[in-house]
């Protein structure tokens, strides 16, 4: 399995983030990525860690709106080791914002955890690029499933604002690159929060299914997005799924989900590509999530979608449990491997 990673996306290190108030060392560090990368390099029989290609701007502009593109790129204004902490600002047509202006970032943010230095676009720009990257290597039929070690994340990131640890919106870019073919593509988010960039991005797009299964938003972030009653748009009015789980959700409970309510929908949309939004803090053990699955049940839920037989890309989004952090990535890979040789 081809597998893309690039050495800049260690260079952004946030330090810290503001969470109901307190200020908590940021969960998004470089041991995640060092943890996952690990685990790739060991088994090199199964996979093949590569180097992507860089992103061009104008793949970026398919999905986001120019202006947050410049906000990001106007990072690289900051000094050196300095870490600037958006205020969030209004938005709407009688607020004046310039992306060009590190002071306004606040009016292309949603949250106060995400913050930006000297290294976010570069880092960010390389995640997306590894997604891409990731997709042209199963579009072209070369392989038929690919990883993109995707940090940071971006399945919140929207077409026009940065939010919950993610710039650029990985997924749904790699999905645009499907898309640009003339394909039908379906993301699956099976991160434990609810993918509410890629729901939005793709709201009302008939050529795209997008589903996560999720943690409850009445009680768990977002908390704005991820209810069943989200359905699509006008043109997609059934465009959209959204599985959410209560907290303490076990790796049976889950799994029933996935193929009761997640598989029978992706047969019936009957998508050529699929990319899979794969965050592992569904993880028993992870910080930032509240359900109970182990190492084994990730294995499962892996052979379950990889035993759709779609070409594929898998592209990392939460996890932060690092010292597990590999083996459940790897655990994720390995069942879908397993999965589509059955």
């Amino acid at each position: 399995m081809p597998c893309f990673f690039h050495a800049d996306q260690l260079r952004f290190k946030p330090r810290y983030e503001w969470a109901f108030g307190e200020k908590i060392d940021h969960p998004e560090t470089t041991a995640r990525a060092e943890g996952i990368l690990g685990a790739i390099e060991a088994d090199p029989a199964r996979y093949d860690l590569r180097r992507p290609d860089q992103i061009d701007e104008e793949k970026l502009a398919d999905v986001h709106d120019p202006r947050l593109l410049q906000m990001l790129k106007s990072t690289e204004q900051l000094r050196r080791a300095e870490t600037f902490y958006p205020a969030v600002f209004m938005r709407g047509r009688d607020i004046s914002s310039d992306p060009t202006n590190i002071s306004h970032a606040g009016s292309f943010c949603f949250d106060s955890g995400t913050p930006l230095s000297r290294e976010t676009w570069n880092a960010a720009r390389w995640s997306a690029s590894c997604a891409v990257s990731a997709a042209e290597i199963v579009a072209s039929g070369e392989h038929g499933l690919a990883y993109a070690m995707s940090r940071p994340p971006g399945h919140h990131a929207t077409s026009r604002l940065f939010g919950g640890y993610c710039y650029l919106a990985n997924s749904a870019l790699a999905a645009r690159s499907f898309q640009r073919r003339g394909a039908r593509v379906a993301v699956l988010d099976i991160d434990v929060h609810h993918g509410n960039g890629t729901q939005s991005i793709f709201w009302d797009d008939p050529e795209v299914l997008t589903i996560s299964i999720h943690a409850d938003p009445a009680v768990f972030f977002p908390f704005v997005t991820g209810f069943a009653k989200e359905t699509g748009g006008p043109k997609a009015p059934h465009g959209n799924l959204n599985v959410p789980l209560p907290p303490k959700t076990d790796g049976q409970a889950y799994e029933q989900a996935l193929m009761n309510d997640v598989i029978p929908r992706l047969r019936a949309f009957d998508p050529q590509f699929l990319v899979v939004a794969a965050g592992v803090d569904t993880y028993e053990r992870d910080p930032m999530g509240c359900f109970l699955l182990q190492t084994a049940d990730l294995h499962r839920v892996g052979e379950r979608i990889g035993a759709l037989g779609l070409p594929t890309v898998v592209v990392q989004e939460g996890g932060y449990y690092t010292p597990h952090i590999g083996r459940n990535v790897t655990a994720i890979l390995g069942g879908m491997i397993e999965g589509r040789g059955r």
